[in-house]
């Protein structure tokens, strides 16, 4: 292996993407003296950062050179090839930050040989500062390179340790897939919207205000089947507008969404499903095969 002079503040992205530039540009605005470097072997992907501090580059054995922190920010398709390619240029010192979906840890560390790394699941929210990521440290990482970690994440929202590496399936599912059940409920109440007569442009406007609005009303500590209680009003239009949705077993419908998402993060990973062990109730696959049937249906008409 090759070493590199001690590492200093700087961090160095492999890869250019939508993550790390919200990463980069979430670490600037918290200190805009840390030195940051992007690599990627598409100039277009890093003309996004010409008007900002970061130096870019398209080797990426040049921009992990001297960097305290690197974060592999690569699809996970192309994970084992880039990191092999890094293997002699990472030094001990350096901590590895992975943002790849379905990487494992032991995957990265026979990939590089570098025994510090963070494996991170961060969600697309972190593009306008709300994320939240979970996170997982091995055992190679101490505690100083896990407040770094930490702080990295936290630049782009909020962040979640997890002692046990599968709990990132999990976080996967929730959270990590999460904005996309948001997504689809306010696509459905907008074009419930349109149904009623109302123009679309407002209906959008109505139901992301709505949204926005009431996320930030569910605070840290707050129940939200209590703030549901509290704006039911009995024999009123959300009464009846929830005894519709409970009818139709959205509850159970996306309850069951969850466990097919972890399922299938624990596929991409490398995790047996099949059987009893580690596997998701039986009645998740029933639900998603259902829900793949009535989206086909729609889609046809």
């Amino acid at each position: 292996m090759t070493h590199n002079p001690a590492p200093d503040r700087s961090i160095a992205f492999i890869g250019g993407g939508n993550m790390a530039y919200a990463l980069a540009s979430g670490i600037l605005r918290a200190d805009a003296d840390r030195s940051v470097v992007v690599s990627d072997p598409v100039p277009e992907q890093l003309a996004r950062f010409a008007s900002s501090p970061v130096r870019t580059t398209l080797d990426n054995t040049d921009a992990v050179a001297g960097a305290s922190i690197v974060v592999l920010a690569v699809k996970p398709q192309v994970m084992e090839g880039v990191a092999r390619e890094l293997a002699e240029a990472i030094d001990p010192q350096q901590l590895v930050v992975s943002i790849a979906a379905g990487v494992t840890v032991s995957a990265l560390r026979a990939w590089l040989g570098s025994s510090a790394i963070v494996r991170c699941m961060p969600n697309t929210p972190a593009l306008v500062g709300k994320g939240v990521t979970g996170l997982y440290a091995d055992s190679g990482v101490s505690e100083a390179q896990r407040a770094e970690a930490e702080q990295l994440l936290r630049a782009v929202g909020d962040a979640v340790w997890f002692e046990q590496e599968g709990e990132l399936d999990a976080v996967t599912a929730l959270s990590g897939s999460g904005p996309a059940y948001f997504f689809a409920v306010i696509e459905a109440l907008i074009e419930g919207g349109v149904e009623l007569g109302l123009e679309r442009e407002i209906a959008h406007r109505l139901v992301t205000g709505t949204a926005i609005g009431a996320a930030t009303m569910v605070g840290p500590q707050d129940d939200p089947g209590e703030l549901r209680v509290r704006v039911t009003s009995p024999g009123g239009t959300t009464e009846r507008a929830l005894s519709v949705l409970a009818s139709g077993g959205v509850a159970h419908t996306l309850r069951q969404a969850v466990h097919g998402a972890w399922q299938r993060s624990r596929e991409l990973s490398g995790v047996e499903v099949d059987g009893n062990e580690g596997s998701a109730p039986p009645e998740a696959a029933d639900s998603a095969a259902t829900l793949s049937r009535h989206t086909g249906e729609e889609r046809r008409t």
